[in-house]
């Protein structure tokens, strides 16, 4: 029977023990990156000419030569025999926002009829996927299947069970990235050289600038055999039905609380894992919403952060099914309560050790730190509505806006002191720096010395705050590869800071014939002068207030933000003329590489829409419905016995209540099966648009809101319906884990 199935599914998950993890006798530090060929590890299994030929290609991007490659190869295949490796794999990042892998054993002929284990350089290098079954939108197609993987030296090769996997980049056999590491690299060379040409005004010793990631994964935990008897969460990742439970996020106890036994347990064994494979897991705690959790690393490079976060969602499901439970990375997987995201912490700093959004300790330090800040602002101002495509998808429309998410607008929150000292800069007299003797400049502004990195509040509404020594883009979803809001903002920055250089180095000759040919004291006041403008033309991305309020709303539009909320118009930010030109102006991305990536944005969008559609139509059609009228016919069967046994006029008073809910019933579900015929029209009238663009926001517009319509009448049912016939587990067994 389904009453007798439903709470056996629920009785098995909860009867669910933890799993003994053993802990290693090491410490942490004593395991951590053990299977990764990480510098250590090349220096003991590379001869030391090739040791430092492979450093300078990590660090300062030379080429690398066969022979190198072929002596890095056979020192890597040592390490990994020894680790009981038999298998290698390109490990890359496609357009589906997971990873991809194809698996080869070490084995080849060795002509005499037997066997051996190879590994050459040229497959260390370069591998031949098929590029037409990886989304391209239209770059490649079905009969034009080859592609290739390439080698990214700046990530460490890692084991994964029985497999060497090498972090690559995709590209297409035209040569057109299919990927989002190859458009990543590009922004970060694209950042590094105009940050570093930026930072000679300061330092001319600075050789390099960093762009460093410290994400903040939110995720949440259910159990396995639930899990299993929801088909919504299976096939979709969220569920599409489902009453809110009695007690959810209301009490704010369950932030920051104990972590539940089964919980800790996961955590111990996924920290072991992701440590043993170089991650630097730092922090775990319970999240604001019942069965949510968060881990965040210390933060590391850019590049090697995403792979590291990528890899980790895959450990995360692996190892959550040990200990009987299931991962959901949906940003919005329960309706009414807090969603996921993927708080992105962004800094620059350079090779000697400076972070480039902190204070410092002496004026001129604090006029970079505020010509940083002030250029990273610009960027984010011309680049509003882009980075919120970066971020934006069907999944993370759920969430932006919601509980404790930031809008669908983007705007920087500064805090008090530095607003004050940019208010002070734009403001001050154009007199007021003064020379004085071999002491350096001297700057009118005598509280900056005092900033401290903390000397800030936060805020939760705002996408895109500074939080001392960094900026905090909190819009980015649960389930993203970081790439695409990382490869938007480095891009953005580095536009704005090649644009600040050039007025700079303009302005500097006019100074100079204003103070006698001074040229430290020319240069700084070019500095200042340009800040000025970029202040004043940068005002409307900085807000302190409530991101959630109507006002703003309004407030954004005037100041010429994008309000937009529509998922498919957004993603056309990444083919306005002024993204184009920024990405080949930075040699970062093509007009082509853009538009093919969009397609797969509006395709993507479209098919998650779609197999919503079709599974809340099957579950409402084949589950709901039935079991409504099932309860319904056994309220008939009561009213009729009553109308047997009890004179009318007390039969009627008595199955009164029963009567209602048969007519509530009766209604409710004829109210379904006419929204899931509307629903199935409206799929069938898009699905004839060819152009995925205008195809998209059909299903925006038309199909997704019948969604919502359908649940609504599904959630009420569920209130009315006999708890012991409903078939599916409802929110207050799927929140809390026993």
């Amino acid at each position: 029977m389904m009453e007798t199935l439903r709470f056996q599914v629920v009785g098995e998950a909860f009867k669910k023990k933890p799993l003994d993890v053993k802990t290693p006798s090491e410490r942490p530090a004593q395991y951590f990156g053990c299977k990764v060929f990480n510098r250590e590890k090349m220096y003991k299994y590379l001869s030391k000419d090739v040791y430092e030929k492979m450093i300078d290609v990590m660090d300062n991007g030379t080429r690398l030569d066969r022979e190198v490659a072929d002596a890095v190869a056979a020192g890597m295949k040592q390490w990994a025999v020894e680790n009981g490796v038999t298998h290698y794999t390109h490990w890359f990042q496609p357009l589906t926002e997971g990873t991809a892998e194809k698996h080869d054993s070490f084995i080849e002929h060795d002509g005499k009829g037997g066997m051996v284990e190879e590994f050459s350089g040229k497959l260390l290098v370069q591998q031949e996927p098929d590029a037409s079954s990886f989304p391209s939108g239209g770059i490649r197609s079905t009969f034009e299947a080859r592609g290739y993987s390439a080698w990214d030296p700046t990530s460490p090769v890692f084991i994964i069970d029985d497999t060497l996997c090498i972090p690559t980049v995709f590209i297409s056999y035209t040569g057109e990235a299919l990927d989002y590491k190859a458009p990543l690299l590009r922004a970060l060379h694209a950042v590094n050289v105009a940050a570093t040409e930026v930072c000679h005004y300061f330092d001319p010793s600075v050789k390099k600038v960093t762009s460093n990631l410290g994400w903040e994964q939110e995720y949440f935990l259910v159990d396995e055999g639930l899990y299993s008897a929801r088909p919504d969460l299976l096939l979709t990742g969220r569920t599409l039905m489902g009453h809110d439970s009695a007690k959810n996020q209301q009490m704010d106890d369950h932030y920051f609380g104990s972590i539940p036994e089964r919980v800790a347990a996961f955590m111990r064994e996924l920290e072991i894992v992701a440590l043993e494979l170089g991650i630097p897991c730092k922090t775990r705690h319970n999240e604001v919403a019942p069965n949510q959790f968060e881990l965040a690393p210390i933060f590391e490079e850019t590049n090697l952060a995403v792979d590291h976060n990528m890899l980790l969602m895959s450990l995360m499901k692996r190892v959550a099914r040990k200990h009987g439970f299931r991962v959901l990375l949906h940003e919005k997987p329960f309706a009414g309560i807090n969603g996921s995201g993927k708080h992105n912490n962004w800094s620059l700093s350079t090779d000697n050790g400076i972070l480039l959004h902190a204070p410092g300790k002496t004026p001129e330090a604090n006029l970079r730190f505020a010509t940083f800040i002030v250029e990273t602002l610009m960027g984010v101002y011309k680049h509003n509505g882009l980075l919120k495509a970066s971020i934006m998808s069907a999944t993370n429309a759920h969430r932006l806006g919601a509980n404790e998410a930031p809008p669908a607008i983007v705007s920087s929150f500064l805090g008090k002191q530095v607003s004050e000292l940019l208010d002070h800069i734009e403001k001050a007299d154009k007199d007021f720096l003064a020379m004085s003797g071999k002491q350096g400049l001297k700057m009118d502004i005598p509280e900056i010395p005092e900033l401290l990195i903390d000397n800030t509040d936060r805020n939760r509404t705002s996408p895109f705050a500074f939080t001392g020594n960094r900026f905090e883009f909190r819009a980015v979803g649960s389930e993203a590869n970081c790439a695409s809001a990382m490869i938007a903002l480095n891009s953005a920055v580095a536009e704005a800071l090649v644009s600040f250089k050039k007025r700079v180095d303009a302005k500097i000759p006019e100074f100079e014939k204003k103070l006698a040919g001074t040229e430290h004291s020319a240069k700084f006041h070019a500095i200042i002068d340009v800040l000025r403008e970029d202040i004043k033309t940068c005002k409307p991305i900085r807000f302190d207030g409530n991101g959630y309020s109507d006002e703003w709303v309004a407030e954004a539009e005037k100041r010429g933000l994008d309000v937009e909320k529509s998922c498919p118009k957004i993603f056309e930010r990444y083919l306005d003329k002024e993204s184009i030109d920024m990405f080949e102006s930075l040699g970062v991305m093509t007009k082509k590489e853009l538009e093919a990536r969009n397609e797969v944005k509006w395709e993507t969008y479209t098919k998650k829409i779609q197999i919503e559609a079709r599974v809340l139509g099957d579950l409402s059609m084949n589950h709901i419905i039935p079991v409504a009228t099932r309860y319904q016919s056994d309220l008939l069967s009561n009213v009729n016995h009553m109308s047997v046994v009890f004179p009318i006029d007390t039969a009627d008073k008595l199955s009164a209540r029963n009567k209602k809910i048969i007519q509530e019933i009766a209604e409710r579900t004829s109210a379904i099966e006419k929204g899931v015929e509307e629903l199935v029209e409206a799929r069938k009238k898009a699905n004839k648009i060819e152009d995925e663009h205008e195809k998209a926001i059909a299903y925006h517009d038309k199909v997704e809101p019948k969604l919502d319509t359908i649940r609504y009448e599904i959630d009420k049912l569920e209130l009315i319906v006999d708890d012991a016939l409903w078939p599916l587990p409802k929110y207050r067994e799927l929140l809390f884990i026993r």
